[in-house]
């Protein structure tokens, strides 16, 4: 006859599952997967306090410079800007504070000042199409450039004239505007990428990846990892735009951002492919290797792939022509074609194309990429060729 222990209790009972296995938690779907990952990303950055610091320096730098520049504009436009006028147009400064008048005889007289360089621009009558064009009686004649300083001061924009144009009359600021773009997107893609490859070896070298990976995916995990690092990568170039149009503000030059506005949303939105683009190829080489010292061998091809547009836009950015190719090559894409746009070489329908042939490339880099990543996680040791990852 068989007895309880008194201590002992019913057996809870059990719930079966399919063929009378214990029910387990289900996986998560595709979305909430990567969603994970990328959250688990963007909280270990955010708590990570050299990222942090190094985010307020670079603020405070482009934050610092915009102001400095401005205000070291202002107190070089601040000392009178010599101007010649010929008969009636001496009334059209009359009263205009910053402006050093001087007489001229006749027209010649006036341009002859503006080529000897004796006055910065001359004011003199408008004459046939040009006065037609703007509707008054008088235009600004320079030598090389248009002289802002001068039209800014007066109460309506005049028609302006150049005895000597220039091929590249707006190069000092097409220069600026170029090198920042190039900085933007080349510190952007190599920092977040660099992250993205380190934080793939580490998970692989302590071996994390096979936790992860008995719940999730290997797409899922990469596109976790992409994800998070271009939502940061998004923030950093938002909180980059706060600062900028903050600092354009307080200089007073709240014009140039509606100059700028067109060119800067473009940028923006090549900005997105193409760091998508690169996050991909950084996580994938990356899952090549197994020891974190093997990092910087593995990633160089993309990083220079990163640098040669922004050497390219210091060097040549006053070239058309590589300026028109960069701005159809899906890496350098998102350097060349805003910068076009703001210089007005780029017809209407050239972004549009570029930002296909981007998309269409980040698209099958993007396929290339979670396959070489997918083959080469599991594989630790020696360094996984290119082939044999493509191969599976």
């Amino acid at each position: 006859m068989s007895t309880l222990s008194p201590t002992a209790g019913p057996t809870p009972p059990t719930r079966a599952g399919r063929a009378g296995r214990p029910d387990r938690p289900s996986s998560p779907g595709v979305v909430q997967a990567t969603w994970l990952v990328a959250q688990r990303e963007i909280t270990m950055r955010l708590r990570s306090k050299a990222f942090l610091i190094s985010t307020a320096v670079l603020l405070l730098a482009i934050l610092a410079s915009i102001v400095v520049s401005g205000f070291l504009g202002a107190s070089a436009a601040s000392s009178a800007t010599k101007v010649a006028t010929v008969g009636q147009t001496s009334a059209v400064v009359e009263g205009v504070q910053g402006l050093e008048v001087t007489q001229a005889d006749s027209v010649e007289a006036a341009e002859q000042l503006v080529r000897d360089g004796t006055v910065d621009a001359a004011i003199v009558p408008a004459e046939g199409d040009a006065g037609a064009a703007s509707s008054l009686p008088y235009e600004v004649v320079a030598l090389d450039s248009t002289p802002t300083g001068v039209v800014s001061l007066l109460s309506v924009t005049p028609t302006v004239q150049l005895l000597e144009p220039s091929d590249d009359s707006d190069g000092p600021l097409a220069y600026i505007i170029g090198i920042a773009f190039g900085i933007v997107f080349f510190m952007s893609a190599v920092t977040f990428g660099s992250t993205i490859a380190q934080s793939v070896v580490e998970e692989k070298q302590t071996r994390v990846v096979e936790i992860l990976l008995s719940t999730i995916s290997a797409r899922e995990l990469m596109a976790g990892k992409v994800v998070g690092n271009s939502i940061l990568a998004f923030g950093q170039i938002a909180l980059i735009a706060v600062m900028a149009v903050l600092g354009l503000t307080i200089t007073g030059q709240s014009a140039l951002l509606g100059l700028l506005g067109p060119a800067i949303a473009w940028f923006v939105v090549f900005f997105v492919f193409g760091f998508v683009l690169i996050a991909a190829l950084y996580a994938a080489t990356a899952a090549l290797v197994s020891r974190q010292e093997e990092v910087a061998s593995v990633t160089s091809p993309v990083t220079t792939l990163v640098m040669i547009p922004y050497f390219l836009v210091i060097f040549f950015n006053s070239n058309e022509t590589v300026m028109a190719i960069m701005s159809y090559v899906p890496f350098s894409a998102p350097i060349g074609m805003p910068l076009r746009l703001f210089l007005g070489d780029a017809a209407w329908w050239e972004p549009l194309v570029s930002l296909v042939i981007l998309v269409a490339t980040t698209a099958l880099v993007i396929a290339l990429g979670s396959r070489i990543y997918s083959n080469s996680l599991l594989r630790t040791g020696a360094r996984v060729s290119l082939k044999d990852a493509l191969r599976g």
